[in-house]
């Protein structure tokens, strides 16, 4: 009687829970239908996207030569490569030893630096974009690459140590006592340790960082403001301002596939590691 009142009561929580399933349902089937139409015309004319008749005429791969080659995209894709992958390696180069010593050793000025992090986690990002224009103009930085890595990795400290130092503190202080017998410095106990031990928060803040700064597009309007500058984000503004004055719809879905397909990439394939690496800062070593 007793496991037929357990089934009982079960049925009764899946069937609370119900409404929340099929809210999912229906967002993830709508989101999948958007995906899939917005594909579907990428490779479609112009006249069968307002016909409805996508692939009617099969597969238009010109759509993506003409955004790759004739609007730049390639170049673009490239911009943004080069601003994502060297800002996100600088900023767990910077971030990651400054959350180990902050959240691991004792020393004046510690709790002020905690302090300093918390508020920079909480100036919202457009209000230093004029203060860093006019740093930038005066030092006369602006115009190439650089510029750019620089404040991608820069405004990324805040969020990514205090992200990191929570994952430092729940190691067990044994890994380093016993590398300490060992003979092994900070240093090197940071490298060869701690650093491996966290790596699940390493990995996630990781893409956290690739993902914000792929999509960043006010920044670079900014301070990427030539052609041969332009990341994804803001010469995608261009290519759509331009085939939508032409009507060349077929190749604007082509240029926003572009966009996004290597976050949806980042997140089908490393999703396990973004959850994983989220919930293991709860644990403690």
């Amino acid at each position: 009687m007793s496991r037929k009142r357990k089934i009982i009561s079960g049925l009764k929580k899946e069937m609370l829970r119900l409404p929340g399933y099929l809210l999912v349902i229906v967002w993830v089937g709508f989101t999948f239908f958007m995906i899939g139409w917005i594909i579907l015309a990428s490779f479609s004319t112009t006249r069968e996207i307002f016909t409805g008749d996508l692939l009617a005429s099969g597969l238009h791969v010109s759509n993506y030569v003409k955004a790759f080659i004739t609007n730049k995209g390639l170049r673009n894709l490239m911009n943004s490569v080069i601003y994502t992958v060297p800002s996100c390696v600088l900023i767990i180069l910077v971030c990651a030893p400054a959350a180990y010593c902050i959240s691991r050793f004792a020393f004046r000025g510690n709790g002020l630096l905690q302090k300093l992090i918390l508020i920079g986690l909480a100036i919202p990002g457009i209000m230093i974009i004029m203060p860093m224009f006019s740093i930038i103009s005066t030092l006369n930085l602006s115009g190439s690459h650089f510029t750019l890595i620089f404040l991608y990795t820069a405004t990324s400290v805040p969020y990514s140590t205090f992200f990191l130092m929570p994952f430092f503190a729940g190691v067990s202080t044994t890994y380093e006592d016993a590398a300490a017998i060992d003979g092994c410095g900070p240093v090197r106990c940071f490298w060869h340790i701690m650093f491996p031990l966290v790596q699940p928060a390493i990995v996630t803040i990781t893409i956290f960082n690739f993902i914000s700064k792929w999509n960043e597009y006010f920044m670079a309007l900014v301070f990427a403001n030539k052609s041969e500058l332009r990341p994804i984000g803001v010469g995608l503004y261009q290519i759509v301002t331009s085939m939508m004055n032409s009507g060349d719809w077929a190749g604007m879905f082509a240029s926003v596939v572009i966009v996004f397909v290597p976050t949806v990439v980042i997140y089908a394939f490393l999703s396990d590691k973004i959850i994983s690496g989220v919930t293991a800062g709860g644990v403690k070593g």
